[in-house]
């Protein structure tokens, strides 16, 4: 009986009768009715608790959602309450979030019919990798009789991992390889240069480029043959991500150092698939993990286990131990996407004599990140003198940022400043760019 409680709708019925009993010494009529109220309240509410109680298991719970799930991406969860029994039942639902989630008193009201189920579905959009814990499912259920509820604890304790963003990984190779449509964001770039090596001769077919006829081929066969060539192929692309506390500054509740993971996971898919050898490297104070190029089958795998577990150490990023890291794993000629921030002038021009090592014997894009919310405020309209202050503070931040990306590219380092929410569109961009111009 402990989990037995009485409803408001119970205090309001006997409220009734203690009013009418009150009475009774003004209209003895009153009296009489209210005693018998109660009388009737009191047998109703002894139904109402048989009817709940009746059946040891009158509900049963589903939660349906996946073992992993995208980290930044909505990822939607079912819960499903069936009715056991035979009679109709409200349920209030207070259902088991994460503690991250920070909506425990939340709760959805159904009403059952015997025998039946109903579900609700919700959102849940992480915005850090690692464990979460779904908890069990509280239900409080009431008898049409609305004057007893009984609490339900539905056991449905489950755990997920949340991992880099496979979502946005598929959602940009279909946009990069899909060729019937052009696709918002991604740049459709006509290839330049000689970064193409020979295949075979073939027969000329309409639409083919006039330019690749071989003559010499076309007057043996006494028809149009034509030159087949292929892009160069397996050229190493690492993803170097920065794991200090520089990274730690969240855009819509996501550090940067997640952004630029679910960024490396989306360029090396993309770079796979064009051909080449992905590989993945993280450093703060010290070298993090290291995965070695490859274009094997399950080079995807190891890059995603790997990104799934990187955490910082709050350290300041050793662009030296970088550097001399690189020398070691790195020995062809690769491109190399380091995902960095600098603040300050003075933090890029401290790491910039790495950084040009770095550039001699590879090809470095160093992207770093636009702050949003300094943008908004420099273009915000003034009324105030602590708005011209905060305005004038963040124009002067915003141009430092464009002063660091100017001053890296006349050091001949390539170079994305970039919005948090643009970086998978603008990294695949420029790697497609240099492909095409054959810098890689």
């Amino acid at each position: 009986m402990k989990n037995i409680h009485i409803t408001r709708y119970f205090f309001i019925v006997a409220s009734i009768g203690v009013i009418l009993i009150a009475c009774g010494h003004l209209i003895p009529l009153c009296g009489t009715i209210g005693k018998t109220f109660l009388i009737v309240l009191l047998g109703l509410t002894v139904l109402d608790i048989l009817l709940v109680s009746i059946s040891k298991t009158p509900l049963s719970a589903q939660r349906i959602l996946d073992k992993r799930m995208n980290l930044g991406d909505p990822n939607k969860v079912s819960l499903s309450i069936i009715n056991q029994t035979i009679q109709p039942l409200s349920v209030l639902i207070y259902e088991g979030y994460p503690v991250e989630m920070q909506k425990r008193a939340s709760a959805e009201t159904l009403v059952l019919l015997p025998r039946k189920k109903k579900s609700f579905d919700y959102v849940f959009q992480p915005t850090e990798r690692g464990k979460y814990l779904f908890r069990d499912v509280s239900v409080y259920m009431r008898s049409p009789l609305f004057l007893i509820q009984r609490k339900i604890t539905l056991e449905l304790e489950q755990e997920v991992h949340v991992y880099p963003s496979v979502l946005q990984m598929k959602q940009f190779e279909l946009k990069v390889f899909n060729q019937q449509t052009q696709t918002q964001g991604i740049k459709k770039v006509r290839k330049l240069g000689n970064a193409s090596e020979f295949e075979q001769i073939r027969n000329y077919v309409q639409g083919d480029d006039l330019r690749t006829i071989n003559w010499k081929a076309t007057s043996r066969k006494n028809e149009l043959m034509v030159n087949q060539y292929q892009e160069e192929r397996s050229q190493s692309v690492y993803c170097i991500i920065d794991k200090s506390r520089a990274m730690q500054l969240a855009f819509h509740n996501m550090t940067m150092l997640d952004y630029a993971i679910n960024t490396s996971l989306v360029f090396s898919n993309i770079a796979l698939r064009k051909g080449d050898r992905p590989g993945l490297i993280t450093f703060s104070n010290k070298i993090g993990s290291i995965v070695p190029a490859d274009k094997t089958a399950g080079q995807m795998k190891r890059i995603i286990e790997t990104l799934f577990h990187q955490k910082t150490l709050f350290k300041e990023g050793d662009f030296q131990l970088l550097y001399q890291s690189i020398r070691k794993t790195v020995k062809t000629r690769s491109l190399l996407m380091l995902y960095t921030n600098f603040e300050s002038e003075f933090a890029m021009r401290r790491a910039l004599p790495m950084l040009q090592r770095i550039n001699k014997h590879h090809v470095l894009v160093v992207v770093f990140f636009q702050n949003n919310e300094l943008q908004e405020w420099s273009q915000q309209p003034i009324t105030k003198y602590t708005e011209l202050v905060h305005s004038t503070v963040a124009e002067k931040l915003t141009q430092t940022k464009w002063n660091i990306a100017k001053e890296l590219r006349q050091h001949g380092i390539q170079t994305i400043l970039t919005k948090p929410e643009d970086l998978s569109i603008n990294s695949i961009n420029k790697y497609l760019e240099m492909k095409a111009k054959g810098t890689i």
